[in-house]
C-alpha cells in the first residue's frame, strides 16, 4: 500500500492518512482524525494531525494559545530552495511560507520569515523542517512545538521510551520540577509535562497494534506529553468525550529556553515521524 499526507495549508497541520500496513497513524478525525468533532473554521485551531505551535508554545508570551502560526493563511512555496542531496531521494515535499500579517505587530513586534517543509518518503516517513530566519532590525526570542496527534490503540497498552530519568514540567501543578522515576512513561490519568534535554530519538510503543511510532528531532531540547483523560475532554468542546482514549500527543518543542535570533539569523528544527513493526527493538532506534 502507498502512502500519502494531507497539509492543511492555511492551518499549517499535517494528515498522514495511512502507514506501512493501512492503519491510520497522525490523522484528522474530521474527516478522518484524532477528534471527530474537530473544528474546521476560523479562527479555532484544528484539533489533530500536527500543528506547528510559534511563536510560543503553551499560554506565556502572546495571548493566543500555542501562537498564531497555526491560525494563519500560509503561502505556497512553488519555487523554494534546493533539497540537499540526502533530504531530496525518493521523497515528495511542499514548502508552506509565513510571514507577519498586519495582525501580528499588536501582540508580536517582529518580523520574521517562516518556512516550513513537508517531505514524504517512499518509506511513509514523514518529515518536517522548520525555518525561521529573523528579518527585524532587533533581536527576538520564541518557543516552538510541533503539536503531534498519535492515533493509538488504547492509550493504556502505550509505553514512551527515551524519557526515562529525566527532568519535567508538570503543567497540573504550577510547572513544577519533577524526575521521571519509571522506566518508561505510561498513561494512567491526564498528562500535561514538559520532559527537558530529551534525547533525539523517542519511541511511542503501541502493544496492541504491535507497532512504534519513532520520532526524531533535531534543534528542539524538550519533548511534551499530553493526554486529556476523561475529565478534561468533557470540557472541551472540539474533542469527543471518550476520544483521550484513543490520542496521545507526544511534541518536539523548544519550551524550557526560548529560542533568541539575533538580525539575520535563522533557526532550524527538525522532526521525522516513522512508523515500524514493534519487533524493532529499542537498540535500532538508539534510545
Amino acid at each position: 500500500m502507498g502512502h500519502s499526507a494531507a497539509v492543511w495549508d492555511y492551518r499549517a497541520a499535517i494528515e498522514i492518512a495511512k502507514d506501512w500496513n493501512g492503519i491510520d497513524q497522525v490523522v484528522l478525525r474530521s474527516p478522518h482524525g484524532p477528534s471527530a468533532k474537530a473544528i474546521f473554521k476560523p479562527p479555532k485551531a484544528i484539533r489533530g494531525g500536527i500543528s506547528t505551535c510559534f511563536p510560543q508554545f503553551g499560554n506565556c508570551g502572546s495571548p493566543e494559545l500555542h501562537g498564531f502560526a497555526r491560525n494563519k493563511l500560509w503561502i505556497i512555496d512553488d519555487n523554494p530552495p534546493p533539497m540537499p542531496p540526502n533530504d531530496s531521494d525518493g521523497k515528495t515535499c511542499v514548502d508552506l511560507l509565513l510571514k507577519p500579517s498586519e495582525e501580528d505587530p499588536k501582540c508580536w513586534p517582529y518580523s520574521f520569515e517562516y518556512r516550513l517543509r513537508v517531505m514524504l518518503a517512499a518509506d511513509g516517513g514523514l518529515t518536517l523542517i522548520s525555518r525561521v530566519r529573523n528579518i527585524n532590525g532587533k533581536p527576538f526570542n520564541f518557543s516552538f512545538a510541533y503539536h503531534t496527534y498519535l492515533l493509538v490503540s488504547d492509550i493504556s497498552e502505550v509505553r514512551i521510551e527515551g524519557l526515562e530519568t529525566l527532568d519535567y514540567l508538570d503543567n497540573l501543578r504550577q510547572r513544577e520540577r519533577f524526575t521521571e522515576q519509571g522506566d518508561a512513561v505510561t498513561i494512567e490519568s491526564e498528562m500535561d509535562r514538559v520532559y527537558l534535554r530529551s534525547p533525539n530519538v523517542i519511541a511511542v510503543l503501541d502493544h496492541e497494534r504491535k507497532r512504534t511510532f519513532v520520532l526524531r528531532k533535531e534543534g528542539l531540547s524538550d519533548v511534551v506529553v499530553w493526554n486529556p483523560w476523561e475529565k478534561r475532554s468533557k470540557s472541551m468542546v472540539d474533542f469527543g468525550d471518550e476520544e483521550y482514549k484513543q490520542m496521545l500527543c507526544v511534541d518536539a518543542a523548544a519550551v524550557e529556553k526560548p529560542i533568541t535570533l539575533k538580525p539575520g539569523e535563522e533557526w532550524t528544527g527538525r522532526l521525522q515521524l516513522l512508523v515500524v513493526p514493534s519487533s524493532f527493538c529499542s537498540e535500532q532506534f538508539e534510545l
